[in-house]
């Protein structure tokens, strides 16, 4: 006999076997040292901002809109697949203990980022509010634990809803109510608060009044909404390992592709076409090395010491360069590059190349940025120092990891 609940726990088996096999490559020796530095950094300057704050400081919209915009993102994993299609369908009316374990995991699992931000909220909010008791502030991130799961069961019975239109509507209005009950309590306008939680319990109701209209589950949806959220992970672990199970996406970003693919018609120059293009319209590369840039020149923006600016600077160009180093297996799976007739060498020289190139644009704009600033110093670093790091690192470090 067909038992939901024993299934569930060989499904939850095999995805904690799997998510883990790759958890080891992400949370590797590098990225730990980079975290340990971003958190001992962040928590240095927070709690010297925090002595300067002003009185007039929104809190309220900066604390109160985040944990709405928290509560609100309670993704169901159902950890379904494709051949589920076919061979769960015909025992739909068992398979009640199945998703009942699968809510209680993802809330369980989504707990970790509520305890990060309450965490990083408390010294803000209490600085703040310094005449309210501690009590206050834990009773309000028990209400964000109840209204997590809230919209966590809210968004499965939407889930049984097939249009898109009447999904994105419920979850825009619980979005709106989700972020006034959480500014409202931080403000402490507590009749405001419960106005607006008494609407999102309407909500809450109608969610269940239509899903109950509903003939079943969408099998197709859930399987779609499971996959495309293993591909996100799995797209992130494979900018530190390969990652077989990846299904590579394909953006034609035609401007830019004209703009970076002008290179001389030799054999010598085929992989710096290839590892070009590549790194624009495959993947997530182009994203990720903007995000870098964009995120390092906040940090060397608002960071006041100046030695601690040039540290980020050099930080954020070793993680550009340790995250760019994936594309020489993003055509692993690609046989006909083994028919090139070129020498494997320059597959690996094309894209040291490429590596010391976009790094070297990054220390360009890092220095731009000190100059802004006139800061002349740190440009002058940034820009002799950092081509120096970028030249060494990718002929010491990356070379030997890229080994043909």
């Amino acid at each position: 006999m067909f038992d939901s609940h024993d299934f569930f726990k060989q499904r939850f088996a095999a995805h904690m076997k799997e998510i883990s096999r790759y958890l080891r490559y992400i949370f590797n020796g590098h990225i730990a040292f980079a975290m340990l530095f971003f958190v001992s950094a962040a928590a240095y300057y927070y709690q010297q901002w925090l002595a300067g704050l002003p009185e007039n400081f929104p809190t309220a919209l900066i604390v109160g809109g985040t944990f709405g915009l928290l509560v609100s993102y309670s993704p169901v994993r159902t950890l379904l697949k494709e051949p589920d299609l076919v061979f769960l369908i015909a025992a739909e009316n068992k398979m009640g203990p199945y998703f009942r374990d699968t809510l209680l995991y993802s809330f369980v699992v989504q707990l970790y980022i509520i305890l990060l931000a309450g965490a990083a909220f408390g010294p803000l909010y209490f600085a703040s509010y310094p005449d309210r008791a501690g009590n206050a502030y834990l009773l309000t991130l028990f209400v964000v634990l109840i209204f997590k799961a809230g919209n966590m069961i809210a968004n499965w019975w939407m889930l049984k809803i097939r249009e898109p239109g009447m999904r994105q509507a419920d979850h825009a209005v619980r979005i709106l109510l989700n972020v006034a009950v959480f500014y409202f309590i931080i403000r402490g306008e507590m009749m405001w608060a419960g106005i607006t939680t008494v609407l999102f319990a309407f909500v809450f109701l109608y969610d269940l009044s239509v899903s109950r209209k509903q003939p079943g589950i969408v099998w197709d949806l859930l399987v779609e909404k499971d996959r495309s959220r293993m591909q996100m992970f799995y797209r992130m672990a494979n900018m530190f390992t390969d990652v077989p199970h990846l299904k590579n996406q394909v953006k034609s970003r035609h401007w830019l592709v004209s703009l970076v693919s002008r290179v001389p018609f030799a054999n010598q120059h085929t992989f710096d076409y290839l590892y070009r293009i590549s790194f624009v319209r495959g993947g997530d590369y182009l994203g990720m090395y903007v995000r870098l840039i964009v995120i390092g020149g906040l940090f060397i923006y608002f960071v006041p010491n100046i030695w601690m600016k040039l540290l980020f600077a050099l930080l954020f160009l070793y993680m550009s360069t340790f995250q760019m180093m994936t594309l020489y297996h993003h055509h692993r799976t690609v046989m006909w590059l083994d028919l090139y007739p070129i020498d494997l060498g320059v597959r690996q020289r094309s894209l040291l190349k490429l590596l010391f190139q976009l790094t070297l644009i990054q220390t360009v704009v890092f220095a731009l940025l000190f100059l802004s600033m006139q800061e002349w110093i740190g440009m002058g670093v940034v820009l002799v120092g950092g081509t120096v790091f970028n030249y060494l690192f990718i002929q010491g470090y990356v070379k030997k990891r890229v080994q043909v």
